[in-house]
């Protein structure tokens, strides 16, 4: 008691001391406040510092209120600016230290980690979600103080240990100085691309930053990446080409560079003022355009893996994957009715799921899981793997109804009315639909209710086919919902929804043999989906759009759109490709191949112009592992 009674009068007097000097005019600075606080108050007893401190601002505060005398009143003024001043640095000096601490702690515990464990600690620590991720500045003291401890061997008497801590500095060091090569080259390759094409997409190897990026960076593994991706050549084919050369090194420097980038996009595009839907379209597109990237590198890491320390690598681009969604899910825009196609299962799967529950422990956070869960149940879907699908969904659905996010409850009720289509359990659909209809009505929730009404329309359009209920009334209601759908979506201005709700209706109009019909909502279902960048929807309306023209007997239109949809569905690892090859499959047969082949080459060049001359050479292959599988 005595201790802190003394410790107590000793702060009084250091901030009497301090408040004189700055009244006598001997402290002319603040940076002279600063150092007699780090000087004066000792490690751990800051709390009862912020107390004596608390109590002189308040007394000096009724002083300046209550003094009668004019000149002591003046004098209270001043010592309370003086005093203020005081609390600034010291909250700076709580800022800085709070800040060492957190850098010291990160340093014992990536020390201290397994042999094996250390990515996925240095992950945990510089995850952006987290209260105190580590700066760059930061970073930089990390990779120096990591390389003086991997060079003492009283640190540790482990040699794999030494290596990676070693190993670690290397990749934040080199990270660093790539990212200080880029930096001034950001979005540079906007301006020279003009405001109407915005975005990542574009002419191999032509448009879009990484080309540009490949030629600023000179180091090797950045470098490699970045031309692979503007070439749009396969990021999972990349990174088991590189097994031998990817370690823990070149890893971290990828994650400092990647990061940088992904995070210096999204804050630019955030503050695009002069338009708020293109701003948010980019923040969008550069959110999953880096959250694909790490999750094709976790897939192509593994593929090649043949050692337990590449394995790792694995794991931590998919710790990456899920760090970049959980970010994303804390965005106004993010997209309750879009997907990524990140390809979880088994133990990632398991590992992915324990990432999401983290936020659970904070109240707040468990509307990012729902959202997260949402985006994934949609991907599972297009991948054809419906069960796992559900279980998201559902999930998703329990957890936004406890966090109260009505949108995202809306959203999953869309969802599995969307499964249950899929699954042709029509009565079903048309429960989740309706339900969502309420709902979003009762929320507010626009954009939802046009999903609502496309669902429910799209799903008692094929119920009545299911029953055979060929009352022209019943499909007039069904394709009004459709319709109803599609003007409010139209109003509220989302691709995303428009593109679903016409591909409703020209999917519809295929099934009721209406195939010249069909063709305009599916051309404008095409557009909406390129615009909102869904894969998956610009795959399922060319499938379709090519049934259309096969119905009308207009075989080269039908090559055209069934080659196109069949590559983009299975580069998203979609099973609805296996449809629109077994199409094109009819048509050669109908055609021969001598005439099929010449329809073929006749819309090379269309075809080449959306997947290039890649993507055109491999359509052969994807026919033919129609016929074998």
């Amino acid at each position: 008691m005595s201790d802190s009674l003394s410790l107590r009068d000793r702060y009084l007097e250091l901030i009497d001391k301090i408040v004189q000097a700055t009244l006598k005019g001997q402290i002319r600075s603040k940076e002279q406040v600063y150092k007699m606080l780090v000087e004066g108050v000792s490690p751990g007893t800051g709390e009862i510092f912020e107390r004596c401190l608390g109590d002189r601002i308040a007394t000096t505060q009724r002083q300046t209120e209550t003094q009668g005398d004019e000149f002591k009143q003046a004098k209270a003024v001043r010592s309370l600016r003086a005093l203020q001043t005081i609390r600034g640095e010291w909250e700076r000096w709580q800022e800085q230290n709070q800040a060492t601490e957190a850098l010291t702690r990160a340093i014992q515990q990536i020390v201290t980690a397994e042999t094996g464990d250390r990515l996925h600690t240095f992950l945990k620590l510089t995850d952006p979600n987290r209260a105190q991720a580590l700066t760059l500045s930061q970073l930089q003291r990390l990779a120096k103080t990591l390389q003086q401890q991997s060079a003492q061997p009283e640190a540790t008497t482990d040699a794999n240990a030494q290596q990676e801590l070693q190993q670690l500095s290397q990749g934040l060091t080199q990270g660093l100085t790539s990212w200080q090569r880029l930096e001034d080259h950001l979005v540079s390759w906007i301006y020279e691309q003009g405001r109407g094409q915005l975005g990542f997409e574009g002419v191999p190897g032509q448009r879009g930053p990484w080309a540009l990026w490949a030629k600023q960076v000179n180091s090797p593994m950045p470098q490699s990446l970045f031309q692979a991706l503007s070439l749009e050549k396969s990021v999972v084919e990349w990174a088991a080409s590189q097994s031998t050369n990817l370690d823990l090194s070149a890893l971290v420097e990828l994650v400092v560079v990647l990061r940088c980038l992904q995070q210096g996009l999204v804050n630019w595009f955030d503050k695009l003022v002069y338009d708020s839907k293109v701003g948010a379209k980019l923040s969008i597109s550069t959110f999953l355009a880096f959250a694909v990237i790490w999750s094709q590198l976790a897939t192509g890491i593994r593929q090649a893996a043949i050692a337990i320390s590449q394995t790792n690598l694995g794991d931590g681009c998919s710790q990456l994957t899920l760090q970049i969604l959980r970010t994303f899910a804390q965005r106004d825009y993010f997209p309750l009715y879009g997907g990524i196609f990140a390809s979880f299962s088994g133990e990632y799967l398991r590992n992915a799921l324990d990432y999401l529950d983290e936020p659970l422990r904070r109240a707040e956070g468990t509307q990012e899981k729902a959202r997260i869960l949402t985006l994934l149940g949609y991907s599972f879907r297009a991948q054809g793997r419906v069960e796992q699908s559900v279980a998201f969904h559902q999930q998703a659905l329990e957890v936004a109804r406890e966090a109260g996010d009505r949108p995202c409850e809306v959203a999953n009720l869309n969802h599995l009315s969307r499964t249950c289509i899929a699954q042709t359990s029509y009565a079903e659909a048309i429960n989740y639909s309706q339900r969502a209809v309420i709902l979003s009505r009762q929320a507010g929730d626009r954009l939802g209710e046009a999903n609502a009404l496309a669902n429910l329309g799209y799903s008692e359009v094929f119920q009545a086919q299911q029953l055979e209920q060929a009352e022209p009334e019943v499909y007039e209601s069904a394709i009004d919902r459709l319709q109803q759908g599609l003007q409010l979506s139209e109003k509220l201005g989302d691709r995303q929804s428009q593109a679903l709700c016409l591909s409703s209706l020209g999917i519809v109009q295929v099934a009721l043999d209406q195939a010249q019909a069909a063709i305009a909502y599916l051309e404008g279902g095409i557009q909406a989906a390129q615009f909102s960048g869904d894969l998956y929807l610009q795959g399922i309306n060319l499938a379709y759009l090519a049934e259309a023209y096969h119905r009308l007997q207009n075989p080269a239109q039908a090559i055209h759109a069934g080659c196109l949809g069949m590559y983009l569905l299975e580069q998203i690892a979609s099973n609805t490709w296996r449809q629109t090859a077994g199409l094109l499959t009819v048509i050669r047969g109908q055609l021969g191949d001598e005439a099929f082949q010449t329809n073929l080459q006749q819309q090379r060049p269309a075809i080449i112009s959306v997947i290039g001359v890649d993507g055109y050479d491999h359509l052969p292959t994807l026919l033919e592992r129609y016929k074998t599988e």
